[in-house]
């Protein structure tokens, strides 16, 4: 779904840096890379700090003009950071990924990310339809070009809804305690901070309402009351034979 977006990086300075963004591009889902006559590419530098996402630099195709590598693209977004003397229409990454990157697929679309020192020319932006700025620390607001495309690419990502679900451990495979269950575990634990001396009978209401509020954000699963239960007779028991 994100084949139609194109990375364009102008007149990059530093290999490294383009393996930075290939990485970036990979975390993301994005594999269109095109560079406008980079300083050197390609390099060892920027197969390293690409991490893994050697695929994306070998691929990569290389022009030797903005004109060349946009030639093919229905929208051009302009990344920058600078302000300047003559608005263009602007957005934000996420603006971009919401209501522009997604509206036509046919649309092929490119997001150009200009030089590390000194970012977009005039002319170059003058090729762009919108400009796409990163809101940021007003004080401090140049992102290093890798970081700026992970920022781009994330938001792309997002709205095209490609995240995956992430299970963490065993989370989800035990089913959910049911009311039922729920009710015979509060009034176990009634009965068991009452063996132990802890509930008293003129806030026994006011205490079991917050113990309540508490075990139901949790949302407790049936091994867990389970344990839960478990210590609630072990205290009992111990009680029992003081």
């Amino acid at each position: 779904m994100l084949s139609h977006i194109k990375i364009v990086l102008v007149e990059t300075t530093h290999p490294g840096n383009i393996g930075g963004v290939a990485r970036a591009m990979k975390n993301m889902n994005i594999s269109n890379l095109c560079l406008v006559s980079p300083k050197i590419f390609p390099s060892a530098d920027a197969t390293s700090r690409a991490s893994g996402a050697d695929d994306i630099l070998a691929k990569a195709t290389v022009c030797s003009t903005l004109q060349e590598a946009i030639a093919d693209c229905n929208i051009v977004i302009g990344a920058s950071a600078r302000c300047r003397s003559i608005s263009w229409p602007e957005m934000s990454p996420r603006e971009f990924a919401e209501n522009i990157a997604f509206s036509e697929s046919s649309n092929k679309i490119a997001v150009i990310f200009g030089r590390e020192n000194s970012g977009l020319k005039n002319n170059e932006l003058d090729l762009c339809h919108f400009l796409l700025r990163i809101p940021c620390n007003s004080d401090y607001s140049s992102l290093n070009i890798a970081a700026a495309v992970q920022v781009v690419c994330y938001e792309l990502f997002v709205a095209a809804d490609q995240q995956e679900a992430i299970h963490i451990g065993d989370r989800g495979k035990t089913a959910k305690a049911t009311a039922i269950q729920m009710e015979s575990f509060y009034t176990h634990l009634y009965q068991a901070l009452t063996d132990i001396g802890f509930m008293h009978p003129d806030k026994s209401k006011t205490i079991m309402r917050r113990l309540r509020r508490i075990y139901n954000r949790v949302e407790l699963d049936i091994k867990e009351l389970d344990i839960l239960r478990g210590i609630l007779r072990m205290s009992q028991n111990n009680q029992r034979n003081e």
